[in-house]
């Protein structure tokens, strides 16, 4: 099965710039595919230093949904917004006063890849940052998702009026300019100790990020500049491991599964695999079963409004979509963002943000004007407590509703 690659590299125009982001592209972009994403073939996509978060915002979630696995190189900066003081990738348009609105949240990134069959995805990343998000970082460690690869570095703000250089994910490049891929770990020490001979500070300096989810037995967590550091000291060449590092094959999340008690009983399944598996083959139908039982088992469980019932709840919206059934996926998108509004979430928090913002798109496109007319006042409704990030969207609704009532 062919994979995906996605080449980001963004950072803001001017005096806002902390790293030459799109330095790095030239190199990555000079690699073979199958190299960049360890399969036979591999559709790559580039983005150098986009303008609009919803450019990112579609790319990644076509990268997202492709079947097969996908490893994404994402260099940058991160800044807090700062009336949420949340982590966004800046663009090119981004400066600290706008960043809420010009950035790429970091936890869009999470929603888009929450989906995938656990260890398919990978996430390279070399990112620097303000010492306001410095701080924050500390405390609050980056995440890509329960089933994704993690691996990278995140470093401080360089010295007053330098632009740093993404040395990290150059060294990743670099080395597989050679034409080898080799295991990711290994990758990723063999990139921190190139990096370190160009900048020897950064052994005692950088948040070092080596997350994967597939190695429950040994579980890697990201180092701070108070812990010891994960990686060699400048000059070590680690040696080859003597066993190759099997490949990434899903596990149940987000504790690993006992071994069954007798060598008879089947081996427990993870059902967002199951669920994967049967999207990619055009079973939508049977996803959606899977996802319902699932919705069910929870509720039984937890209760209503449960995280594990909103998780299930949102996986269902998302097969709508894949199936195209726009009405129902933004039925039960309202249906989302109406629960976690009645469990005292803030209207400005990325669960309900994110709820709003996709019924409102999955509403925009229903054919039937019916069910369209039906369903915006409620979308309304809610986009007047909910009024997102991206301006006039409340109008959009109230335009677009009119339109459609004027045809009754």
């Amino acid at each position: 099965m062919p994979g995906t690659v996605l080449l980001l590299a963004a950072s803001p125009t001017g005096k806002s710039c902390l790293v030459d982001a799109a330095s790095v592209l030239p190199i990555l972009a000079a690699v073979a595919p199958d190299v960049l994403s360890g399969t036979d073939t591999a559709n790559v996509v580039e983005l150098a230093d986009p303008l609009e978060p919803q450019a990112v915002l579609t790319r990644l979630r076509a990268a997202a949904t492709a079947p097969g696995p996908l490893t994404v190189f994402l260099t940058g900066q991160l800044q807090l917004d700062r009336r949420q003081r949340l982590p966004h990738l800046a663009l090119a348009r981004t400066t600290p006063a706008t960043v809420r609105y010009t950035g790429f949240p970091w936890h869009w990134i999470r929603e888009e890849l929450r989906l995938r069959t656990p260890g398919s995805t990978t996430v390279l990343v070399d990112l620097h940052t303000d010492a306001e998000t410095w701080q924050h970082l500390a405390t609050q460690p980056l995440t890509v998702g329960p089933g994704a690869l993690l691996y990278g570095r995140v470093a401080p703000p360089p010295p007053r009026r330098a632009v740093a250089s993404p040395t990290y994910m150059k060294s990743v490049a670099t080395i597989l300019r050679s034409g080898h891929r080799p295991p990711i770990a290994y990758l990723h020490q063999q990139a921190l100790t190139r990096s370190s001979g160009e900048d020897p500070e950064a052994a005692r300096r950088d948040i070092v990020l080596a997350i994967d989810p597939t190695q429950p037995t040994r579980p890697a967590q990201p180092t701070h500049p108070a812990q010891p550091p994960m990686h060699p000291v400048p000059g070590f060449q680690p040696a080859p491991p003597p066993v190759p590092v099997p490949e990434p094959v899903p596990v149940s999340l987000p504790a690993p599964v006992p071994p069954p008690a007798s060598p008879l009983a089947p081996p427990p399944s993870d059902p967002h695999a199951e669920i994967t598996a049967a999207v990619e083959s055009g079973r939508h139908a049977e996803a959606a079963e899977l996802a319902g039982r699932q919705e069910q088992e929870a509720l039984r469980a937890y209760g209503p409004g449960a995280d594990e019932v909103v998780h299930w709840m949102e996986v269902r919206a998302d097969l709508a979509m894949f199936a195209g059934d726009a009405e129902l996926s933004c039925r039960i998108w309202l249906a989302v963002a109406d629960v976690r509004l009645a469990a005292g979430q803030e209207p400005g928090a990325p669960g309900v943000e994110a709820a709003v913002d996709r019924a409102h798109h999955q509403w925009g496109r229903i054919e039937d004007s019916a069910r369209a007319r039906e369903l915006g006042p409620a979308l309304a409704d809610l986009r007047l407590r909910v009024p997102g990030r991206r301006q006039g969207a409340l109008d959009d609704v109230q335009r677009n509703l009119s339109r459609l009532q004027a045809q009754v």
